[in-house]
Parts: structure tokens; C-alpha cells; sequence
């Protein structure tokens, strides 16, 4: 079954432009477009989405917004953020709010193609730029969202071996091969590393192991 698609963008030729790559893809079906996020709402309403493309700068509605009502209202749809080079710090905080990957809006179709595959699986698409870019605004900002969560944390071999692979952008499933474990075994030594880091994401836990010293870029 073909997995439907929102794309969510002010320009039209944005929206065009991401529906005729993905028009090429047999397992993609766009469904719907909308010009900002008050729009995308209300299509939700009525209709089964199974991923979003979001812009961030839009009028009516921006994406953070959007990302933030739709979090409010618990509608868990995978998010991808639409970005450009220059909004790094948009793109940074609509990942902490929940959103599992972004693309520049002139992705190529196999970037495209793959991280809303790993949205649909339920992950966060992580790669080292994305770190980069968070640690880079997290200093710029003085880091004043992480507070108690500087404080050294004391994680496992088996907990660092996964946030580790979880940097590099591994899934659970290969994390689980390479260790010889079942993957909800790694999905428990996931969860144990949430708690511990007091986060709730795989971006978060990442971030914060990467500011106590447990991961180098």
C-alpha cells in the first residue's frame, strides 16, 4: 500500500517540484499540498497521512507552530522538515520539537526517498552535519534549554555502544544485529538511556551525549 504523503510549503513551485519526485517513487502517493500550516490542519481533519513535508517560514502558520498544535493534540504523523541553508537554528528547534529528519528543498530524490523511509520507520534520520548544526546553535544560545542535563551521566557499555551507532545514523534493527541482540532489546536499552539523560528522543540523547563527552564528531 502506497504511504500518503502531505507536503506542506508556501511556494508552489516547491510543491510541484517534490511531487513530481516523488511521483516517480511506486510506494509514495501525495495526497494533499498546502500553502502554510492552518491550511495543513485542516486537511488533517479529514484525511489519513502517513508523513509530512514541512516548510519553516510560512504566513498564517510557520511549521515550528504547526509541529507545536500538532504535538498539543498528540497527532503523532512523521515530520520531515523543508529547509534552506540559512535556517539552521528553525531547523534545529523543529528536530527538538519532534520532527524526524529535514531536507534541503533541493534534495536529491534518493535523500528524499530515504529519510522519509526512516521516518516511517520511526526514526530520526541523524547525520554528523545535523549534530554539528545543534551543537553549534545550542552554544550559540548559551545552551540554556539542557541545564541539569550537562551534568555527567553514567551510561553502560552496551548504552554507549548503541548512542554511538545511533549517532552514526544506524537503525534498531542493525544496532541489534551487530550486537546479537533482539532489537526490542535495544529498544529497552534506548529507552533505559532516555531516562537517564532525562530526554525523550533520539536527536536529544545524542545531543546531550555528544555535550558529556560520550561522542565525538
Amino acid at each position: 500500500m502506497k504511504k500518503n504523503i502531505l507536503i506542506v510549503d508556501d511556494h508552489l513551485i516547491v510543491r510541484e517540484g517534490l511531487k513530481l519526485i516523488l511521483e516517480t517513487n511506486e510506494s509514495f502517493k501525495v495526497i494533499g499540498e498546502a500553502g502554510n500550516g492552518l491550511e495543513a490542519i485542516e486537511f488533517l481533519e479529514k484525511n489519513r497521512v502517513d508523513v509530512i513535508l514541512l516548510d519553516l517560514n510560512m504566513p498564517v502558520m510557520s511549521g515550528l507552530e504547526t509541529i507545536q498544535h500538532l504535538n498539543q493534540k498528540q497527532i503523532k504523523i512523521p515530520i520531515i522538515i523543508l529547509t534552506t541553508y540559512n535556517e539552521d537554528e528553525l531547523m534545529v528547534k523543529g528536530i527538538q520539537l519532534g520532527a524526524r529528519g529535514y531536507l534541503l528543498k533541493d534534495t536529491s530524490s534518493e535523500d528524499l526517498f530515504r529519510t522519509i523511509d526512516s521516518a516511517l520507520r520511526g526514526d530520526t534520520l541523524l547525520k554528523p552535519e545535523i549534530m554539528t548544526k545543534i551543537i553549534n546553535v545550542s552554544e550559540k544560545n548559551g545552551s540554556d534549554d539542557v541545564s541539569d542535563k550537562d551534568e555527567q551521566t553514567s551510561l553502560t557499555e552496551k548504552e554507549l555502544f548503541i548512542i554511538r551507532a545511533v549517532a552514526k545514523g544506524y537503525r534498531n534493527k542493525e544496532i541489534a544485529f551487530d550486537m546479537g541482540i533482539a532489537e526490542r532489546t535495544v529498544k529497552a536499552h534506548l529507552t533505559n538511556i532516555y531516562n537517564k539523560l532525562n530526554v525523550d528522543s533520539r536527536l536529544e540523547a545524542v545531543s546531550i551525549a555528544i555535550k558529556q563527552g560520550y561522542i565525538t564528531l
